[in-house]
Protein backbone atom coordinates (compact mmCIF):
# COMPACT_ATOMS: atom_id res chain seq x y z
CA UNK A 1 0.00 0.00 0.00
CA UNK A 2 1.40 3.35 -1.03
CA UNK A 3 0.63 6.53 0.98
CA UNK A 4 0.70 9.83 -0.85
CA UNK A 5 2.88 12.74 0.25
CA UNK A 6 -0.18 14.91 0.94
CA UNK A 7 -1.52 12.35 3.46
CA UNK A 8 1.85 12.33 5.24
CA UNK A 9 1.94 16.16 5.39
CA UNK A 10 -1.63 16.29 6.76
CA UNK A 11 -0.75 13.72 9.43
CA UNK A 12 2.43 15.61 10.41
CA UNK A 13 0.52 18.91 10.56
CA UNK A 14 -2.18 17.39 12.77
CA UNK A 15 0.49 15.90 15.04
CA UNK A 16 2.23 19.29 15.36
CA UNK A 17 -1.02 21.16 16.16
CA UNK A 18 -1.98 18.52 18.74
CA UNK A 19 1.42 18.82 20.42
CA UNK A 20 1.22 22.63 20.57
CA UNK A 21 -2.31 22.56 21.94
CA UNK A 22 -1.33 20.02 24.59
CA UNK A 23 1.48 22.28 25.86
CA UNK A 24 -0.38 25.60 25.74
CA UNK A 25 -1.15 26.73 29.26
CA UNK A 26 0.94 24.05 30.99
CA UNK A 27 2.81 25.79 33.80
CA UNK A 28 5.27 24.56 36.42
CA UNK A 29 4.06 26.92 39.18
CA UNK A 30 0.49 28.17 39.36
CA UNK A 31 0.13 31.04 41.84
CA UNK A 32 -3.57 31.65 41.12
CA UNK A 33 -5.84 31.93 44.12
CA UNK A 34 -7.22 34.22 46.80
CA UNK A 35 -4.78 35.51 49.41
CA UNK A 36 -5.19 37.32 52.74
CA UNK A 37 -2.57 40.05 53.05
CA UNK A 38 -0.99 42.28 55.68
CA UNK A 39 0.98 45.22 54.42
CA UNK A 40 3.14 48.09 55.61
CA UNK A 41 2.97 51.23 53.48
CA UNK A 42 5.58 53.95 54.12
CA UNK A 43 2.93 56.71 53.74
CA UNK A 44 -0.23 55.03 55.08
CA UNK A 45 1.07 52.55 57.66
CA UNK A 46 -0.32 49.07 58.29
CA UNK A 47 -3.11 47.77 56.06
CA UNK A 48 -4.95 44.54 55.35
CA UNK A 49 -6.32 43.39 52.03
CA UNK A 50 -7.35 40.56 49.77
CA UNK A 51 -5.46 39.63 46.61
CA UNK A 52 -6.95 37.61 43.76
CA UNK A 53 -4.45 36.22 41.25
CA UNK A 54 -5.85 34.62 38.08
CA UNK A 55 -3.80 32.55 35.65
CA UNK A 56 -3.82 33.62 31.99
CA UNK A 57 -3.16 30.21 30.35
CA UNK A 58 -3.09 31.57 26.79
CA UNK A 59 -0.07 33.69 27.75
CA UNK A 60 1.69 31.16 29.97
CA UNK A 61 4.03 28.28 29.33
CA UNK A 62 6.32 26.19 31.48
CA UNK A 63 8.22 28.53 33.81
CA UNK A 64 6.99 31.85 32.33
CA UNK A 65 3.49 32.58 33.56
CA UNK A 66 1.06 35.52 33.18
CA UNK A 67 -1.70 36.59 35.56
CA UNK A 68 -4.28 39.25 36.25
CA UNK A 69 -3.92 40.74 39.73
CA UNK A 70 -6.49 42.41 41.98
CA UNK A 71 -5.75 43.88 45.43
CA UNK A 72 -8.79 45.03 47.43
CA UNK A 73 -8.03 47.22 50.46
CA UNK A 74 -10.95 48.34 52.66
CA UNK A 75 -11.01 52.13 52.92
CA UNK A 76 -8.83 52.60 49.83
CA UNK A 77 -10.39 50.64 46.97
CA UNK A 78 -9.47 48.13 44.29
CA UNK A 79 -6.03 48.01 42.72
CA UNK A 80 -6.21 46.25 39.35
CA UNK A 81 -3.14 45.01 37.57
CA UNK A 82 -1.21 42.15 36.08
CA UNK A 83 1.83 40.01 36.82
CA UNK A 84 4.55 38.19 34.92
CA UNK A 85 6.21 35.32 36.79
CA UNK A 86 9.36 33.39 36.11
CA UNK A 87 10.02 30.54 38.49
CA UNK A 88 9.04 31.63 42.00
CA UNK A 89 9.45 35.38 41.31
CA UNK A 90 6.81 37.72 39.89
CA UNK A 91 6.78 41.33 38.70
CA UNK A 92 3.44 42.97 39.51
CA UNK A 93 1.87 46.19 38.21
CA UNK A 94 -1.12 47.61 40.14
CA UNK A 95 -3.22 50.79 40.04
CA UNK A 96 -6.06 52.13 42.14
CA UNK A 97 -9.29 52.62 40.18
CA UNK A 98 -9.46 56.25 41.38
CA UNK A 99 -6.61 57.90 39.44
CA UNK A 100 -6.75 61.31 41.17
CA UNK A 101 -3.92 60.63 43.65
CA UNK A 102 -1.53 58.62 41.40
CA UNK A 103 -1.80 55.50 43.60
CA UNK A 104 -0.16 53.00 41.23
CA UNK A 105 3.13 51.17 41.09
CA UNK A 106 5.19 48.06 40.50
CA UNK A 107 6.34 45.35 42.83
CA UNK A 108 8.49 42.26 42.97
CA UNK A 109 7.07 39.24 44.75
CA UNK A 110 8.82 36.09 45.95
CA UNK A 111 6.50 33.09 46.26
CA UNK A 112 7.30 30.28 48.67
CA UNK A 113 5.76 27.41 50.55
CA UNK A 114 6.79 26.31 54.02
CA UNK A 115 6.70 22.55 54.62
CA UNK A 116 3.07 21.44 54.72
CA UNK A 117 1.78 25.01 54.59
CA UNK A 118 -0.10 27.11 52.05
CA UNK A 119 1.50 29.08 49.23
CA UNK A 120 2.65 32.56 50.33
CA UNK A 121 4.39 35.57 48.87
CA UNK A 122 6.31 38.61 50.08
CA UNK A 123 6.09 41.69 47.83
CA UNK A 124 8.09 44.91 47.85
CA UNK A 125 6.56 47.76 45.83
CA UNK A 126 7.36 51.26 44.60
CA UNK A 127 4.85 53.98 43.68
CA UNK A 128 6.66 56.88 41.98
CA UNK A 129 3.72 59.32 41.91
CA UNK A 130 1.96 58.68 45.23
CA UNK A 131 2.70 61.48 47.74
CA UNK A 132 6.03 62.29 46.13
CA UNK A 133 7.10 58.64 45.98
CA UNK A 134 6.19 55.71 48.19
CA UNK A 135 7.26 52.16 49.03
CA UNK A 136 5.83 49.28 50.98
CA UNK A 137 5.64 45.56 51.56
CA UNK A 138 2.90 42.93 51.63
CA UNK A 139 2.92 39.44 53.10
CA UNK A 140 0.15 37.25 51.72
CA UNK A 141 -1.09 33.70 52.38
CA UNK A 142 -3.22 31.79 49.88
CA UNK A 143 -6.60 30.86 51.34
CA UNK A 144 -8.02 29.08 48.30
CA UNK A 145 -6.99 28.21 44.79
CA UNK A 146 -9.25 29.41 41.96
Amino acid sequence: MKISNSVIWIALGFSFVSTVMAHEGHVKNDFSGIYDCHGMDASEGHFMGKVTITLQPKHSKDNEVSYTYLLEVPGFGSYKGFAAAQGMDAAIYFALDDKTNEDYGVGIAKFYKEEGGPLQFHKYYFEPGYKGGNTGTEDCIRQEKN
